[in-house]
Formats: structure tokens, C-alpha cells, sequence
């Protein structure tokens, strides 16, 4: 059977000091996780689904009518995802790993448990999604990928092939990480418009930009996280020539 795809590693994977510019880029990841989680995840804590709802906050309206078990899928994806936002630029802080290796173990441990349950609390959401079958494809298919990415980082770690385990914890956290991206290009797509100069109705172009985040909030986080892993000489995927 043809592979569509092999890992190849594109150069010896050494470690390399950490830059001003990657402390930068470490640092913003840290604080837009944080924003996000602050934003959107905690109101959710702080009233009941319907109380939400009548105050228009966030996915409470779209959920505040379905059957408990969808809404208990809810609570665990936003559980399973802030979690995981937030524990996740940790794993990737070089000092932590090298000077308090059982902590940053049992991190993972902790990152990767909410991974699981965020993504499979997104898959039973999913079909309830306000952006319809565009939605359902689209955030299904993160959430299975999200499963598979963070099953193939713990089997590389397990096998001591810390490499292949970088490799997948980067492209997992940048999913995960698009739950940040969904809130940018949010307001991005809503904007743009009145940029081009068009007719700007807020209905319409809300339902129009919601439409499309599904794939655009981690299609290119797989991108740039397949460049950064090339960049940094790990095991990477590419196309057969």
C-alpha cells in the first residue's frame, strides 16, 4: 500500500539555547492562553447555561437547550481545552524540563488527560455546532486529530523516542492552541468588510465568519507547526516526490 506520507527527519535534533525571540513567541503563546481561558472559559463557571444564554455569552445560547448529556460534553471540552491551553506552554519551557524533569512529567500527564477529555467532550458537541455541517466537519475533525496527535506523542515518549515525542507535542498543542486562533480571526473576519468596503450587516457576516473558523482556527496552526518542527530538525512529515 502507498504512503501519502513519510516522517523524515530533515536535520540531527540538537538542542539549542533559548532566543530572545523565542522567549517572545513562548511568552505571548503564555498570555493569549490565559487571556483566552479568562474570557471564555471561566463565565462559564460562574452561572447556570440558561442564565448565560439570556445574556447572549459565548456558545451558551446554541447550548442552553440541549439534552444534559451534550451539556455535560460542553463542560468537559471547555474543561478539558483551558486546561490543556494553559498547561501546555509549560511543557514546552526548556528550564522546567531540564531542572525539574518529574514535574514536567507529570505535567504532561495532567496536559495530556485534558486532552482527552476536551477533545471527546468536542466530538459530542460537534454535531450541535452553530455553524452546521461546516461545524460538525470541522470541529470533528480537530477533535479526532487533536486524540490522535496526543495518543502518538505519549506512545513516542513511552518509547523513549523523545524526538518523535517533540514533534507530536507540537502539533498537539497547536490545535489546542486553536481555541486562541478562533478568537482572532473571529473578530478578523468580521472586520473585513468594512476594510474591503462592502455592506456590513451584523447577522450575515457573523453567520459568514463563523462559517469558515471551523478549519481556519488550526488548519494553519498545523502548518506553522509542521515549519517549526522542520525548523528545529524533528522527525516531520512531507509528500512523496
Amino acid at each position: 500500500m502507498t504512503r501519502l506520507i513519510e516522517p523524515v527527519r530533515t536535520a540531527p535534533a540538537v538542542a539549542r539555547p533559548g532566543g530572545i525571540r523565542s522567549r517572545i513567541g513562548w511568552t505571548f503563546v503564555l498570555l493569549t492562553a490565559l487571556a483566552i481561558v479568562a474570557y471564555s472559559a471561566v463565565p462559564y463557571f460562574t452561572a447556570s447555561l440558561a442564565d448565560l444564554a439570556g445574556q447572549d455569552v459565548g456558545l451558551a445560547p446554541t447550548y442552553a437547550a440541549v439534552p444534559p448529556f451534550v451539556q455535560g460534553a460542553l463542560y468537559l471540552h471547555i474543561v478539558g481545552g483551558a486546561t490543556a491551553l494553559v498547561a501546555g506552554p509549560l511543557q514546552f519551557w526548556r528550564g522546567l524540563r531540564t531542572r525539574a524533569p518529574r514535574v514536567h512529567r507529570w505535567i504532561g500527564r495532567v496536559y495530556l488527560v485534558a486532552v482527552g477529555i476536551g477533545a471527546v467532550g468536542g466530538l459530542i458537541i460537534a454535531p450541535s455546532s452553530p455553524a452546521g455541517y461546516v461545524g460538525f466537519f470541522g470541529f470533528g475533525a480537530l477533535a479526532v486529530l487533536w486524540l490522535i496527535t496526543g495518543w502518538r506523542a505519549y506512545r513516542a515518549i513511552r518509547r523513549h523516542d523523545v524526538p518523535s515525542h517533540q514533534a507530536w507535542m507540537i502539533r498537539n498543542y497547536a490545535l489546542t492552541y486553536s481555541g486562541v486562533m478562533l478568537r482572532i480571526w473571529l473578530p478578523l473576519l468580521l472586520m473585513a468588510p468594512l476594510l474591503l468596503g462592502q455592506p456590513w450587516e451584523f447577522d450575515s457576516v457573523f453567520a459568514n465568519a463563523y462559517a469558515a473558523v471551523p478549519f481556519l482556527c488550526w488548519l494553519p496552526n498545523l502548518v506553522f507547526a509542521e515549519w517549526l518542527i522542520r525548523r528545529r530538525g524533528l522527525p516531520s512529515y512531507r509528500l512523496p516526490v
